[in-house]
């Protein structure tokens, strides 16, 4: 494959991965959230399939295969059951509406190519073309969390924006060494089932996950 050919590819797979992202934004069901959060992770399972395979990295089949189990098959089977037990399914009054949202996500997008323009230039990886977009998930994860004021909506925003830090490494560096990948995925890993637990304490003990409300309840 060559160089130029590969470019393309990345930026089209990092394009899909920052989409699916930005639908989150689009959407007020919780289902659909955790929907698009699987196919992100998909998208972002093919991209680190197809850097491990022009790179030559073996260790990244091996990342690979971690974010298909986990991201693709395990955690959003959970945030699935976890739906079902709290009996919510609907994200009705956002922080942010999605007007306002998806055009942040624009704006985002826009700062992300501004910040990374230096990086881009003098960079020589044919993944530099992802770069950008990397970020721009990351912004668009924590637009996510700080705009929903559901519990899961915002762990949902938290997952995207993990996402997009590890694709960043990804394109950046072709892969960071593998302890520091299992480390870094562990600790998500962790976050997640903690927030978890703090999902079903908060539902069982206040009857709602709107974390508005929950502030509300200190006055």
């Amino acid at each position: 494959m060559s160089p130029a050919l590969f470019s393309q590819l990345c930026a089209l797979g990092s394009s899909l991965v920052l989409i699916t992202g930005i639908a989150i934004l689009w959407r007020h069901s919780l289902a659909v959230y955790i929907d698009y959060f699987a196919r992100q992770s998909f998208v972002f399972v093919l991209v680190i399939l197809g850097v491990a395979a022009y790179a030559g990295e073996a260790e990244l089949y091996l990342v690979a295969a971690m974010v298909f189990l986990f991201k693709v098959m395990l955690i959003p089977r959970i945030l699935r059951r976890v739906r079902r037990h709290v009996g919510v399914d609907l994200e009705v009054r956002p922080y942010v509406n999605v007007p306002a949202s998806v055009a942040l996500a624009g704006l985002l997008t826009l700062i992300a190519y501004a910040v990374t323009r230096p990086v881009v230039e003098i960079s020589g990886l044919p993944t530099r073309a992802g770069i950008p977009l990397a970020l721009a998930v990351v912004f668009v994860g924590l637009l996510i969390v700080v705009s929903r004021r559901s519990a899961l909506a915002q762990i949902v925003g938290f997952l995207v924006l993990e996402n997009g830090i590890a694709l960043l490494a990804i394109l950046a560096t072709y892969g960071v060494p593998l302890i520091v990948e299992l480390g870094a995925f562990l600790d998500v890993l962790l976050g997640f089932l903690v927030m978890q637990v703090f999902v079903y304490r908060i539902r069982e003990t206040f009857d709602t996950i709107d974390v508005d409300r929950l502030s509300g309840l200190r006055h």
